[in-house]
Formats: C-alpha cells, sequence, structure tokens
C-alpha cells in the first residue's frame, strides 16, 4: 500500500496548502521557473518573493530561490486570500458525534471554497471554529441556498458518506417560496434534460433523455404565495431553481432565473427562498435509519391568517 505523502506544511486559516507534483518529463532548470510557467496568475516577483521568505516547501522543508528542479518531487504552498466580505449570519450545528457534523448553513455562504469565496465558507468556518483540522464535506449546497450540509470528521469514513450522497441514497426534501399559481395542478412530477456550460452562469434546459427529476408540492398558499416542498430525484446544478422557473413560478429572490441579475458582494438582503429542510438515509457505518431537520424558516412567507389555505 501507498504511503499517503503528508503537507510539511500546517493548515492556515482552516486551509489546507496547496500541492503541486513536478512534472517527471520537466525541462525547467529550477523550481521558480516551473511555477511561473504552471501559476500565470502569479506574478512571478510574488513567486520569487515566496520562495526567498521559504513560503514554498518540499518534503525536505523550505526552497531557496535557486532550488533545483527535480522531476516527480512534490511543493507545497498557500495561496494569497482573496478580499472576502464577511457573511454575518451564524452557521448552527444540528447534530455532533464522532463521524459526522450536520449544520444548518445559512444563506450566502459557500460550503466550500470556490473562486472568491475561501475562508468566508462552512467547510473553513467550521475547522477553525470547532478544531476540527480533518473536516470534510458529505456533499455540497449551492451558496445561496439555506439549509443542512453534513460534514465527515474522521478522513477514513468519509467516502462511505459521501458514496450515499453519489448514489442518491439519501432523501432529501427542500422547501421554497414562489408565486402560487391555481392553474398549476399539484402535485406534479417534473423531468428534463440539463445542462450546465463551463462559464455561464445559468443552466438550460435542453431537449433529449431527462438527466433530471423533482417531485413538487403545494404545501399551503396565501397572499398570492405557495410554499412549496420539494423532492429532488437527482442532483443537477440549480436543478430545483430550473425546474421551478419552468413551471412559470420561479422561486423567490432568484438572481439566475429567469432572468441573471448582478448582485454586489456585500448584498444580503432578498435571499433566495430556498431551503434544504431534511436529509435522511441509512447510517453506512451504524447501520441505523438517520433523520435531520433544519431549524430555519423562509423569511417570505407570511404569517398564517386565521383563514389559510394549507393543503393537505
Amino acid at each position: 500500500m501507498r504511503r499517503k505523502l503528508t503537507s510539511p506544511l500546517p493548515q492556515r486559516h482552516g486551509l489546507d496548502p496547496v500541492r503541486l507534483r513536478l512534472p517527471v518529463d520537466g525541462h525547467w532548470a529550477i523550481v521558480r521557473d516551473y511555477l511561473v510557467d504552471r501559476l500565470p496568475k502569479l506574478a512571478p516577483e510574488r513567486i520569487e518573493s515566496m520562495l526567498r521568505d521559504g513560503q514554498i516547501v518540499g518534503i525536505d522543508g523550505p526552497l531557496g530561490l535557486d532550488a533545483p528542479f527535480a522531476p516527480g518531487a512534490f511543493v507545497w504552498f498557500h495561496r494569497d486570500l482573496p478580499d472576502e466580505t464577511p457573511v454575518p449570519f451564524a452557521l448552527d450545528v444540528v447534530h455532533h458525534d464522532d463521524d459526522l457534523l450536520v449544520v444548518d448553513k445559512p444563506h450566502f455562504l459557500a460550503t466550500t471554497p470556490r473562486g472568491g469565496h475561501v475562508v468566508e465558507t462552512a467547510l473553513v468556518r467550521l475547522r477553525r471554529e470547532l478544531d476540527l483540522p480533518g473536516l470534510s464535506p458529505a456533499h455540497r449546497l449551492d451558496r445561496l441556498t439555506a439549509g443542512l450540509v453534513m460534514f465527515v470528521l474522521k478522513p477514513e469514513r468519509r467516502g462511505a458518506y459521501q458514496t450515499l450522497f453519489h448514489d442518491r441514497l439519501v432523501h432529501k426534501e427542500y422547501e421554497a417560496i414562489a408565486r402560487f399559481d391555481p392553474q398549476l395542478a399539484m402535485p406534479r412530477t417534473v423531468r428534463s434534460r440539463i445542462v450546465k456550460r463551463r462559464g455561464v452562469l445559468a443552466a438550460q434546459e435542453e431537449s433529449g433523455e431527462p438527466n433530471s427529476e423533482t417531485r413538487i408540492e403545494l404545501v399551503e398558499h396565501r397572499d398570492r404565495l405557495g410554499r412549496y416542498r420539494l423532492l429532488p430525484r437527482t442532483g443537477r446544478t440549480h436543478q430545483l431553481r430550473v425546474h421551478l422557473n419552468s413551471l412559470g413560478i420561479p422561486i423567490l429572490g432568484d438572481d439566475l432565473y429567469p432572468t441573471v441579475r448582478a448582485r454586489a458582494a456585500n448584498d444580503f438582503t432578498t435571499p433566495l427562498q430556498l431551503l434544504a429542510k431534511a436529509l435522511e438515509f441509512t447510517d453506512p457505518i451504524s447501520g441505523r435509519r438517520r433523520r435531520f431537520e433544519s431549524h430555519r424558516s423562509l423569511a417570505n412567507w407570511p404569517p398564517r391568517p386565521a383563514d389559510d389555505h394549507r393543503v393537505g
């Protein structure tokens, strides 16, 4: 069995260092030249500064400015952090045991680092605030969606829980607020082919074999709004948002469907009215049936009047 290579650099701000493997057929004389070619977004002067300051290391320690290129060797370093607007909402812990951490994620907080969202993500916050450096996500939830996200504490258990989501063995329930249309028969199941292209913000529905399926139920309606229970059978990007939009009832607060709208990084108003309400599955380790429920509610649902119209 191949021994796992341990990083000589610790986490910083709850973030693992970047690890690069030098090509075995490399033609570079020194590591500096390879990094300049490999990392075009980093200015050569910045790479040189990191080398001089001992911020780029190999398995035996910091690499100097003239460190020779060693084919197949590994190097580690921490990326410079982007400027981020703090997300002013808390993460609520729903469940915490030796294997799992389940949290209620607020709107506007990404699950894991990506693009301009790095430190202000659920994973990095939890690693830092709960002192859980080995924490990893079992799945992901869109940044604009609130609700339940499950993390795994032990690296050796990560695959078992991630497989549950990959194999669609987790029952998921969502709640959404959208326009009430009395002409739409409910409940109903929507199936379509959803395609998300790199560099395009919104996903598109196209003709062809369906790759997505969502059951939609109307829970209640009032003041021209409906509260919907969404039961996805698949997990395509933006699936729930696309399916409700295709019915002519886009989710309130949606910046992509039906129209793409720009939002400032510090604008935390009018959140997407979509909530990951419940997760249920058979635990692959204990064999027990487990169910977790969000304690959040969606802000756009008005108080219930005396003559409300609850369905079912």
